[in-house]
C-alpha cells in the first residue's frame, strides 16, 4: 500500500474513533483540534502539484523541506569536522574569534593538517631567527604613490578589503571603520560608495569606483567629474581604487538585491530604489588599454594627486600585457595594483562564476608580478592581494609571491561577528552583518564589535611579523618565493622559486630577451625594442 493510501486510511481511521468515543465521552472532541490541522495539511499535500514529495508522502514529505533549511547549522555545528568546512574551516573562524576577542589563541597537541598530502605548505625558518616582535609599539608600513602622486599613503600591511553599504548593514560598516580608526589600518568602500557610515569615525578610506560608478555617476550611468572630485576630496579618502573585476564574479559586475535596495541605499549610489542593482561587466569610461591610462592620471588629477590603482582578478593574460605596455606608451602608471583571487567571496555571485571563473590568488599574483617585473615597471607599483587572506602566514605566503600588502574581507566580517550563515544574499544574516533588515542590524553592537576588528588586526599583523623573525628576516620586503615550500607529491617537495623561476628585470621589452613561454603573446605590432 503506497504511503498516500495509508495516510487516507489512517486519516479516516482516526476520524471515526474520536467520532465512536465522542458519542460516550465528549471531551475527546478536543484532540481534534491537534489531528484535524494534521488531516488538511496532508489533505492538501495530496492535491497540491508543485511538489513531489509532499504528494507521494503526505504530512511525512514536508519534513524533508524542514530538515534541507537548516542543513546548514546542522553541517557546520554537528558535523563537520575543524578542517572541512567551507570556504572557512572551523580552524580558520575559530583563530578569527580568538584573535578577535583577545583570548588565548594557541593550539595544543600539534597541528591538525595533513601535512604529507599535496599542496601543504610551510615557511623555511632559520637557525639564526630574529628576536620576537610582538611588543614593537609601531608596525611596519608601505608608502603607496609613485612618481606622479603628490599624496603618497602610508598603509598598514593588512587592510579591509572591499565590502559595500548595502551588502553589508550600517553597523557593520560603522564597526568596521571604527576599527580600522582604533588599529590605524584602511577601509576599502567596496562599490558602494561613500556613505556616512564609512565617515562617521574618520578611519582611513579606499574608495573603490566601480563599472556602476555609484557616488559618482551621471543620470545615464556614465562618470560624474564633479561629483567624484567632491568625494575624492574628502580627507578620509586615502587612495581611489578602479574596480575592474572581482574574484568571486570576474566579468560579471556587482549584484545588488532588490531587498537590499532601500532608500539610503539608492540615495547614496544615485539609483532607484527598491530595484536590483546590476552594474555593467565592464567599464563605459574607457573602452582600451590607452584610454585606461588615461582614465587614472583623470582621477589622480581630479583627487589632488592620490593614489590611483585598479583592482581585477587576473582573465586572460594577454589583456594585463597591453596594460603593461600602454603604461610604457603613454607613461602613466597606476600607483597601485590589486589582485584579488578566484577564491574571493562575495554577497552574491552566479554560482558558475563562484565556481569556474578567475584564475587564482597564487597564480594571478605570481604573473601579474613576473609581468610587471618584465616590463621594468614593478618598482614604481605596488601590488595588493586579496582572497582567503586570514593568518599571518596567508600573509607571509602572498608576500614572498610578490605582493606588497594584503587585504582581508571574510576574516573581518567574522572578526565583528560574521558566522559563516550563508545567508548574504537573501537578507536574512542572523547577525546582523550581511543584512538590511533593521531588526536584524540592530543586534550588531557597535561599540562591542569595533575594538573586536582591532584586535584581530593587531593580532594577525604579529602573528605576520613573528613568522619573518623566525625566518630570520628584518623586515617583510625580505621575504621571497625561496622561503615558502610545498609539498607538490608524496615524495616531492619544493620552494615557490624553483616551481616559478624569477622573472628577469626588463626582460619583456627586449625582443632577444623574452621568456619562451610569454613569447606566445607577442605579435609584431607590440611595442617591442
Amino acid at each position: 500500500m503506497k504511503v498516500r493510501e495509508k495516510f487516507i486510511l489512517i486519516s479516516t481511521t482516526v476520524v471515526v474513533i474520536i467520532g465512536v468515543i465522542a458519542v460516550f465521552w465528549l471531551p475527546i472532541l478536543w484532540i481534534l483540534l491537534l489531528v484535524a490541522p494534521l488531516i488538511i495539511m496532508g489533505v492538501f499535500d495530496i492535491f497540491q502539484k508543485k511538489h513531489t514529495i509532499r504528494r507521494n508522502f503526505p504530512l511525512i514529505g514536508r519534513f524533508r523541506y524542514v530538515l534541507e533549511s537548516i542543513r546548514p547549522e546542522i553541517m557546520q555545528y554537528f558535523v563537520e569536522t575543524d578542517t572541512e568546512g567551507r570556504p572557512l574551516n572551523r580552524i580558520l573562524r575559530s583563530l578569527i574569534y580568538r584573535r578577535a576577542k583577545g583570548a588565548n589563541d594557541t593550539e595544543p597537541f600539534g597541528t591538525q593538517l595533513n601535512i604529507y598530502h599535496s599542496g601543504y605548505e610551510w615557511l623555511e625558518h632559520s637557525m639564526y631567527a630574529k628576536n620576537n616582535p610582538k611588543d614593537i609599539g609601531e608596525f611596519p608600513r608601505l608608502i603607496i604613490g609613485g612618481k606622479d602622486c603628490k599624496q603618497p599613503y602610508s598603509s598598514s600591511l593588512l587592510n579591509i578589503s572591499a565590502m559595500s553599504f548595502g551588502s553589508l548593514s550600517n553597523n557593520a560598516i560603522l564597526a568596521l571603520n571604527k576599527g580600522a580608526k582604533m588599529g590605524n589600518f584602511a577601509h576599502n568602500t567596496g562599490e558602494g560608495a561613500i556613505s556616512d557610515y564609512h565617515l562617521k569615525y574618520g578611519g582611513d578610506l579606499i574608495w573603490q569606483i566601480g563599472t556602476g560608478y555609484f557616488g559618482c555617476r551621471k543620470d545615464d550611468g556614465s562618470f560624474n567629474e564633479v561629483t567624484f572630485r567632491e568625494n575624492a576630496l574628502r580627507p578620509q579618502v586615502k587612495m581611489i581604487e578602479i574596480k575592474l573585476s572581482q574574484g568571486a564574479k570576474p566579468g560579471h559586475g556587482g549584484i545588488l538585491p532588490a531587498i537590499k535596495n532601500t532608500e539610503e541605499i539608492a540615495r547614496i549610489r544615485h539609483i532607484k530604489p527598491g530595484i536590483a542593482v546590476h552594474s555593467p561587466p565592464s567599464h563605459s569610461a574607457f573602452s582600451d588599454p590607452i584610454q585606461f591610462m588615461h582614465f587614472i592620471k583623470k582621477l589622480r588629477d581630479l583627487s589632488d594627486g592620490k593614489p590611483v590603482g585598479f583592482k581585477l582578478c587576473v582573465g586572460r593574460k594577454q589583456e594585463f600585457m597591453d596594460f603593461c605596455e600602454a603604461m610604457i606608451y603613454t607613461g602613466i602608471l597606476p600607483d597601485f595594483i590589486t589582485v584579488d583571487g578566484g577564491e574571493g567571496g562575495t554577497g552574491a555571485a552566479p554560482v558558475e562564476f563562484s565556481n569556474s571563473m578567475g584564475m587564482p590568488l597564487r597564480e594571478g599574483l605570481i604573473f601579474v608580478h613576473d609581468t610587471l617585473v618584465g616590463f621594468g615597471l614593478r618598482k614604481e607599483i605596488k601590488v595588493i592581494v586579496a582572497g582567503k587572506i586570514i593568518t599571518g602566514f596567508h600573509m607571509a605566503r602572498a608576500i614572498a609571491l610578490g605582493a606588497d600588502g594584503c587585504n582581508s574581507a571574510r576574516a573581518m566580517m567574522l572578526s565583528i561577528g560574521c558566522i559563516q550563515a550563508l545567508q548574504c544574499n537573501n537578507n536574512t544574516c542572523p547577525v546582523g552583518v550581511a543584512t538590511q533588515n533593521p531588526s536584524l542590524v540592530k543586534g550588531l553592537v557597535v561599540d562591542d564589535k569595533a575594538p573586536r576588528a582591532h584586535r584581530y588586526h593587531k593580532a594577525t599583523i604579529q602573528s605576520f611579523l613573528e613568522l619573518v623573525a623566525a625566518a630570520g628576516l628584518n623586515d617583510p620586503s625580505e621575504l621571497s618565493r625561496e622561503h615558502i615550500s610545498k609539498r607538490v607529491g608524496l615524495y616531492t617537495v619544493q620552494t615557490y622559486d624553483e616551481i616559478y623561476p624569477p622573472m628577469q628585470e626588463g626582460c619583456l621589452i627586449d625582443i632577444k630577451t623574452i621568456p619562451d613561454y610569454y613569447k606566445r603573446f607577442f605579435h609584431l605590432t607590440r611595442i617591442m625594442k
